[in-house]
């Protein structure tokens, strides 16, 4: 199962007095994008030669069962070869969970490492915290405090589970520092110790480092779909709340295959499959398209006029580029975007979401950066180093 990794470190390096073994646990694609920052900054902290050497592995467990977009994300943002690559693939929560730690935890088991990692909210999220906690490693959580208020949702239940359980937790803004303070994490007097954080978004600093090679991308991409820019929607669908409800799901399509402008629909593949077995028409002004790569959907995103998604990961990324987007939730754990007047929430009814895509946006301004400057990766490392005395009992008890 292991994979013979390159070594990130150049023979200029220095030496280093001892070594770390931190583990990243990743399976989807928001998580490939958040690590590929994590991984640049690791590499930059050995060459410098600090006093620790980080020896930082990553297990990709499968959960993103696309093995050309998942391999195609790890060379557009170039992070090293898995060390392990579970393949759980596809299957119920249950089905996927367990495959998950019980391939997992042997290695954990084996590679004792003085962190893990987990990103985000996916269910390759909640199998790291899980099995970090009940073999007593330490663990932190990257996008930590986010909250949509809706338990019902996957998503909630895994963020909530690892929140808990980690020791140190890493969140993106002072609102969702807040949310944790709320649940009694990191409070002073907190009985399990638990440290909080904020550092930014990490995936501000991934669109950063990529924003001038996406724009290379942009005209091959819109020649190639036909598209014009700025005359465009650009959508995309895969949570479980749209996509498992035959009403809700064909309520969006037939939406947006009614609206004025042609809508890009890059389809995920959890979504395809529902869209085949359901008998939905993709008619109209939709334009299905294969999942794109992290590149590509830069460019898309850059030239829409608007954007219309359940993604978070493409809420803020809508954001940060400064394009309207229209959020396909009643809620969201995104909150400023919405109140800054970039993001409009329309949940599924169809004339909610015609009335969010033809109402004018906020364009929001330079200035207004609720999740950081873009230097995430290199605080999350300082944090995680910093920690270490911190971390050590756990390995005894």
């Amino acid at each position: 199962m292991e994979i013979a990794r390159k070594s990130p470190h150049s023979m200029k390096a220095k030496r280093h007095s001892r070594k770390l073994t931190w583990i990243s646990v990743v399976g989807a694609r928001p998580q490939f994008v958040k690590l590929g920052p994590i991984c640049r900054a690791i590499e930059q902290r050995n060459l410098e030669g600090s006093t620790c050497e980080i020896d930082h592995q990553i297990i990709h467990t499968g959960q993103h069962y696309d093995r050309e977009i998942a391999g195609l994300l790890f060379d557009q943002l170039k992070i090293p070869e898995p060390n392990y690559n579970l393949k759980v693939g596809s299957g119920s929560h249950g089905t996927q969970i367990a495959r998950m730690l019980a391939r997992m935890e042997p290695i954990l088991c084996a590679q004792q490492p003085d962190w893990v990692v987990v990103y985000g909210d996916t269910n390759s999220t909640l199998a790291g915290a899980l099995l970090a906690a009940r073999l007593k490693l330490p663990l932190a959580h990257v996008e930590a405090g986010c909250r949509s208020a809706q338990l019902s949702q996957p998503e909630e239940q895994n963020r909530i589970v690892a929140d808990q359980l980690s020791q140190l937790l890493l969140p993106v803004s002072k609102r969702n520092e807040a949310n944790l303070y709320r649940e009694g994490i990191g409070i002073p007097g907190d009985p399990l110790n638990r440290r909080v954080k904020v550092v930014g978004d990490v995936q501000l600093d991934a669109l950063l480092q990529h924003s001038e090679l996406a724009a290379e991308y942009a005209q091959d991409q819109l020649d190639r779909f036909g598209l014009k820019s700025k005359h465009f929607y650009l959508l995309t669908l895969h949570r479980a709340e749209n996509t498992d409800d035959p009403e809700h799901l064909r309520g969006i399509m037939e939406t947006a295959s009614g609206l004025d402008l042609p809508v890009f629909f890059p389809v995920h593949p959890r979504t395809k499959q529902i869209l085949n077995s359901s008998g939905v028409s993709l008619n109209g002004n939709l334009r299905v398209a294969p999942p794109q790569g992290y590149l590509e959907m830069l460019a898309l995103e850059t030239h829409a006029r608007k954007i219309l998604t359940d993604s978070g990961g493409v809420q803020k990324e809508a954001f940060y580029l400064g394009v309207p987007c229209v959020t396909l939730r009643e809620r969201t754990e995104w909150v400023e975007t919405v109140e800054l007047g970039a993001n409009r929430l329309a949940g599924t009814d169809p004339v909610a979401i015609q009335t969010a895509v033809h109402d004018l946006h906020v364009r929001p301004c330079e200035q207004m950066k609720p999740y950081g400057d873009g230097t995430a990766a290199q605080k999350i490392v300082n944090e995680l180093a910093a920690a270490v005395p911190f971390s050590a009992p756990l390995h005894s008890q």
